[in-house]
């Protein structure tokens, strides 16, 4: 039988992030919440996911989450991604004990759910799947008792230091992180979420 899964999405507050991305403070607050949801929209109807876990400190956009379909908690450790991620899982083994945590980056506007689900079956223990230039990492899992994450600069390289596998194949859309307007041409290309083309006409 093939495990489930609860997704771990750390969403920093929308008005603080995607700072790379031009504009004025209001189009990226609208952009980087764009991003969370259609992320969120697409872990939620993966079939391996059994629940969507959002992890911000951002009450305001908590309840867009929420309304969308997420549980939500507060970030356990301020400015530690890696230490908040390991407290959410253990919530999330609180809540869902039969369930694997996997931690996805909520920068994925292009995310498509067959794509997570291709990658969640293959993995095995601890596991990662790398960004578009193979240097960062978009998703990692490893059963509760075993989870380690190790996001943060160059954060492929990291991984594998832990002896964590790389899931390979194409995974266009699982891979490809949005951080600048280059990046966001390329997510378009691929297909975006609902939410981010509604906030790029705004």
């Amino acid at each position: 039988m093939s495990p489930t899964y609860v997704v771990l999405l750390p969403v920093k507050p929308p008005a603080r992030g995607k700072s790379r991305l031009e504009g004025d403070p209001v189009r990226r607050r609208a952009l980087a919440a764009a991003f969370a949801l259609d992320t969120a929209r697409a872990c939620l109807v993966a079939d391996s996911v059994e629940s969507v876990l959002a992890v911000t400190d951002d009450a305001r956009f908590a309840d867009e989450l929420r309304a969308a379909g997420c549980e939500t908690i507060p970030d356990g450790v301020a400015g530690d991604l890696n230490e908040s991620l390991r407290l959410a899982a253990a919530e999330a083994h609180r809540r869902w004990p039969s369930a694997v945590p996997v931690a996805v980056c909520a920068d994925l506007p292009a995310l498509l759910p067959a794509d997570l689900d291709t990658a969640l079956a293959s993995a095995s223990g601890a596991a990662f799947v790398a960004d578009q230039d193979a240097v960062g990492t978009t998703l990692y899992t490893a059963p509760y008792d075993a989870f380690t994450p190790r996001f943060g600069d160059r954060s492929r390289e990291a991984h594998l230091d832990t002896g964590a596998h790389e899931i390979t194949g194409a995974l266009l859309t699982l891979r490809r992180d949005v951080d600048d307007r280059a990046a966001l041409d390329a997510a378009a290309s691929l297909g975006l979420g609902a939410h981010t083309r509604l906030a790029l006409l705004g």
